[in-house]
């Protein structure tokens, strides 16, 4: 039933064209998942032109997280506390992506991305860091291209069966993320070790 009011909502955008489908993404509330297979489907049906789909898909995907950036960034901790479940942000998610930002830093604005459960809060704890803007549309533009692209293909290939590109994507998506995780780990620990042997110089030499 909720699928079928958000379906029904997305495709109030398509007469808007590209300029709807950005507008479209921007609502965080909106999944993505759902979005752009269909926008997919629109492509495969003539009415959009794939790569500018892509594109458009691309720029919506800036600036839904740019909302919450600007949550975090402008609102903080009370703000959220207060409106977060309105934006759908989960506190266990929540703790997960201000974990993960303490520990990466702006790094995680763009592997975030590829993380299931922190992709989409990941945006709130960069804006309470008041992490570079620029910065900030850059790595998150970076990071939805490739996944944009993906979702919007899919449905393009799989036509009136653009449901289930979804559950498709996300059978990849799932081992990228884990090894997304993997690396961010390496590079704790590697952070972790170049700190103790600058400690024990110092120490030396102290």
């Amino acid at each position: 039933m909720f699928e079928e009011i958000i379906l029904t909502f997305i495709e109030s955008f398509k007469g808007l064209s590209y300029f709807g489908v950005v507008l479209a993404l921007t609502f965080e509330f909106i999944p993505a998942e759902l979005v752009l297979p269909l926008v997919g489907y629109w492509a495969y049906q003539g009415d959009m032109n794939l790569i500018l789909a892509i594109l458009a898909g691309s720029i919506g995907g800036v600036t839904g997280p740019l909302t919450l950036y600007a949550l975090g960034r402008f609102g903080g901790r009370p703000l959220l506390d207060k409106y977060g479940k309105y934006f759908f942000i989960r506190e266990k998610d929540m703790a997960t992506a201000e974990g993960f930002f303490v520990k990466y830093g702006a790094v995680i604005a763009f592997l975030g991305r590829f993380i299931p459960g922190v992709r989409t809060v990941i945006s709130v704890p960069c804006g309470m860091a008041k992490m570079n803007i620029v910065l900030f549309i850059a790595y998150t533009y970076l990071a939805m291209l490739p996944i944009t692209a993906a979702y919007v293909y899919v449905g393009f290939r799989f036509g009136p069966q653009w449901a289930d590109a979804a559950s498709v994507i996300s059978v990849y998506l799932k081992p990228l993320g884990i090894g997304i995780l993997l690396v961010l780990l390496v590079i704790l620990i590697f952070r972790y070790r170049k700190n103790q042997k600058v400690n024990k110089t110092r120490e030396k030499y102290s």
